[in-house]
């Protein structure tokens, strides 16, 4: 009868894992190389997706870079907001991923509304 009981709460605990909100948004400190190769650093913005679950999202800039989510209904908007611009243009990467019913990305740059410069589906 226990191993009835915690088959049925593993089982349980799997489904209820896989039905859970996958919203994230996180700088990635080391991009897998089959990634980066896909890299084009003349473009300002990029969306690289590599699997059925999220996307990076490549942003390069010559200043210093803060990223937030901010996430009203169906629609999730991305904010970067570079400051202290200078010479040297840097790669910055983010792995993001969402659900069904997040199903609008924006991207904007110090409040601007930016379009991709390039989509791969990899």
């Amino acid at each position: 009868m226990k191993k009835l009981f915690v088959l049925g709460f593993l089982v349980s605990l799997t489904l209820a894992a896989c039905s859970s909100s996958t919203l994230s948004f996180s700088e990635v400190e080391r991009v897998p190389d089959h990634v980066q190769d896909k890299v084009d650093s003349s473009l300002t913005l990029q969306s690289i997706t590599n699997d059925a679950e999220g996307k990076y999202i490549v942003f390069h800039s010559s200043g210093n870079v803060e990223s937030d989510l901010d996430i009203q209904g169906n629609m999730v908007t991305i904010q970067f907001n570079v400051t202290n611009l200078g010479d040297v243009v840097k790669q910055h990467t983010y792995y993001f991923t969402s659900d069904p019913k997040h199903d609008v990305l924006d991207v904007t740059v110090n409040g601007e509304s930016i379009p991709f410069d390039n989509v791969t589906i990899d």
